[in-house]
């Protein structure tokens, strides 16, 4: 088991999934949702066409 005496409080800590967001911030990870689906999907289909 790994050592993590050097944390002052080891159940005091935040992960990622804990951490509240802004809906700025779910706006920005829409829109990088919506270019990825562009990209992986839209290119290769209007590339078929």
């Amino acid at each position: 088991m790994a050592d993590h005496s050097h944390e002052p409080d080891p159940d005091a800590r935040v992960t990622a999934p804990m951490q509240e967001f802004s809906g700025r911030e779910a706006g920005i990870g829409a829109v990088v949702l919506l270019v990825g689906l562009v990209i992986a999907y839209g290119i290769p289909t209007l590339l078929t066409i």
